[in-house]
């Protein structure tokens, strides 16, 4: 393994439940750590995972302009970033991100894909829609980001039973606990993997 973690970014747009279990992750593992978050950006700036970030002193930053792909490299590379999660960022990553990073982009969704990805798929609509096809299980995906959403290649999945009588929320809520538990461990393998090959 590398002498240093990998530099690790997150994006997000709202409240960094998946970046609080992120941090939390790394932080139990101490110098043993093979990653480190070294900047959040979002494109709100009343997005709570700022104010996350900015609590554990990790560097931050606003995205004004979510279609400026070259503005936002500019910004990754600013801080070092050799690896992006994004945690419920719901703008497109521009290609020239997305190139730029090629296999070493990450986003988790909150269902089983293929199923239940693609523009406009995110959040409570995608729980809905899972009812609303009468599934019997869901999950959470984290998979590669390229240049459509919800497209890349998968990496790792966790399986969620639907249960009677589940509501949207209490399904949002079930697949949430698996995308805390799912996403800080499928980043570490990928630090790992990163540090070998460094």
């Amino acid at each position: 393994m590398s002498a240093s973690p990998v530099r690790l970014a997150i994006l997000a747009s709202g409240s960094g439940s998946n970046l609080q279990a992120i941090l939390d992750h790394f932080d139990a593992l101490g110098a043993k750590a093979p990653a480190r978050v070294m900047l959040v950006a979002s494109d709100r700036a009343d997005a709570f995972a700022l104010e996350r970030a900015r609590h554990r002193g990790i560097a931050t930053c606003l995205v004004e302009d979510p279609a400026d792909g070259r503005a936002m490299t500019r910004m990754l590379d600013a801080h070092g970033v050799e690896l992006v999660a994004l945690a419920g960022y719901v703008k497109r990553v521009p290609p020239e991100v997305t190139g730029r990073w090629r296999d070493a982009i990450v986003n988790v969704h909150p269902a089983l894909l293929p199923k239940f990805g693609g523009p406009g798929m995110y959040g409570r609509r995608v729980h809905a829609a899972v009812l609303a096809a009468a599934e019997r299980e869901t999950g959470a995906t984290v998979h590669f980001v390229d240049d459509e959403y919800d497209h890349g290649a998968v990496i790792a999945q966790e399986r969620v039973p639907v249960r009677h009588g589940d509501t949207a929320d209490s399904l949002a809520a079930r697949v949430l606990e698996a995308e805390h538990r799912l996403y800080p461990r499928t980043l570490h393998d990928l630090a790992l993997a990163f540090a070998r090959q460094a």
